[in-house]
């Protein structure tokens, strides 16, 4: 499988780089957000979100668990499954609904929600190196596949 690895020097960096990501999705689509707390995943998120003309503030659904943005062209939820005290509670909140029709899923801390999650398309791992990020992607997914080929 496609592996990528981009040094990002800052927020703006990161913030662009999931624009660029964004140009290249197709719908559906399951990302996984993996990296420590304050690696980038939800700055990673708010450039990926608004680059499908969303206007408002993208913020952290860690005390909601999932942060809707219906939108013109797709549906995007972003997950924040830190605080998940049981991968159970997924199923509760109706989980499987979201990994259909023309929707895009972003699941930060996704190991939290194992037996409960559908597969990711995309791997998006985010670390520190030095004074920036690092951002290492991986298809999990022949649609996986065909997004980051676009990428480079």
């Amino acid at each position: 499988m496609t592996e990528l690895y981009f040094e990002l020097i800052d927020a703006d960096a990161t913030v662009a780089f999931g624009k660029k990501l964004a140009a290249s999705l197709e719908m559906p689509c399951i990302i996984y957000l993996e990296g420590d707390l304050g690696a980038g995943k939800t700055t990673f998120s708010r450039g990926l979100i608004q680059s499908f003309n969303y206007q408002g503030n993208v913020k952290s659904p860690t005390y909601t668990l999932v942060e809707p943005y219906e939108l013109e062209s797709v549906n995007i939820y972003h997950f924040d499954l830190y605080r998940l005290a049981d991968p159970e509670e997924l199923e509760f909140m109706g989980i499987r609904d979201y990994f259909s029709g023309n929707n895009l899923c972003l699941i930060e801390w996704p190991e939290k929600g194992v037996g409960w999650l559908e597969p990711a398309d995309i791997l998006v791992n985010m670390q520190y190196v030095d004074d920036h990020r690092a951002i290492r992607l991986n298809a999990n997914s022949a649609r996986g596949e065909k997004i980051l080929s676009a990428l480079t």
